[in-house]
């Protein structure tokens, strides 16, 4: 176990590799309760779309990468931690009285946190599209979406010491059987006789809210780790105000990096409905005017004019 303050460095530097990734740009393409949008406008020749910056970046910046790679290897250390320590557990107020002696397991969202959909929303931009539900449900029966840098390897170790890994998405349970196909084909432990995709509306009280399927494992598994790249994944808590989820964080500082592990998205997420108050029926307009709104600027002395007309490569 590690002591706070270390848990807490961690934590930041995890929570700043989300936030700088969030700054890149807005935009949505989600399986869950976040609608998706790949707003476009037509300026000149050249589409314009929201989620270009974001993309860009989850496809071709070995930032991204080595981001990415560095939070599966933390988790590698926090599973080995857990394992030697029977008290862990990463959903304390879920776990029954014998939780010490369960079988141990790992609970993780899919999209953006395991496997990389960024090649739909490539799609999405070079169309000159938007999201629709049934482009992504072409999308996902191709089963064509990757696996996130240095994901096979760190499952493939964490199935190597016995832990069961629980694919908790918010993909529509008609989409579970083209899912499990991606995942077979990208080598992912598939848990043997034990159903280990426990998909969105697969059952009555399995909705966008992914309360109701952690209590499920940890009914009768020790929960060592929560991984995710939305707040959505790791409580039912994350659809509030920007303070109210603000408060979330903070009530959780001793979970991140340390039992709960954040992936970064920076193309949607309920940050991003958040800061329009997750109503999809305004205009792409407003939406993004209420977006740049919320932004906190830089403005510069003895200048009322906000835009400076050069653009900066390196900070």
């Amino acid at each position: 176990m590690t002591d706070t303050r270390s848990r807490r460095t961690l934590a930041a530097c995890v929570a700043a590799s989300a936030l700088l990734a969030g700054t890149l740009t807005a935009g949505a393409a989600d399986t869950g309760s976040t609608a998706k949008t790949g707003d476009t406008a037509k300026t000149g020749s050249v589409q314009q779309n929201d989620l270009l910056n974001a993309t860009l970046w989850m496809q071709h910046a070995v930032e991204y990468k080595a981001t990415v790679e560095g939070i599966y290897d933390l988790a590698k250390i926090r599973l080995d931690e857990a394992l030697k320590d029977k008290s862990w557990t990463a959903l304390p107020d879920m776990q029954g009285d014998n939780f010490k002696d369960e079988p141990t397991a790992i609970i993780a969202d899919l999209d953006e946190t395991f496997i990389d959909n960024s090649a739909y929303e490539a799609s999405l931009i070079t169309r000159g599209t938007s999201y629709s539900s049934k482009d992504w449900t072409k999308w996902v029966q191709d089963e064509k979406a990757k696996a996130m840098p240095g994901v096979v390897d760190f499952l493939k170790y964490a199935d190597s010491k016995g832990v069961k890994i629980f694919y908790i998405s918010n993909r529509s349970a008609d989409n579970e059987e083209a899912t499990r196909a991606n995942l077979k084909k990208l080598g992912f432990p598939m848990g043997g006789n034990v159903d280990t995709v426990l998909a969105k509306n697969e059952k009555k009280d399995w909705g966008s809210d992914k309360d109701s399927r952690h209590k499920v494992v940890a009914k009768d598994y020790r929960v060592l780790l929560v991984m995710g790249d939305n707040l959505g994944d790791f409580t039912d808590k994350a659809d509030g105000s920007v303070d109210q989820r603000m408060q979330v964080y903070k009530d959780a500082m001793n979970h991140w990096g340390h039992d709960w592990i954040m992936l970064p998205n920076p193309s949607y997420g309920s940050w991003e409905s958040t800061s329009f108050g997750g109503d999809w029926s305004k205009s792409e307009d407003e939406r993004r005017k209420e977006k740049i709104d919320r932004l906190s600027p830089w403005q510069p002395s003895g200048s009322s004019d906000s835009s400076s007309g050069d653009s900066a490569t390196t900070k």
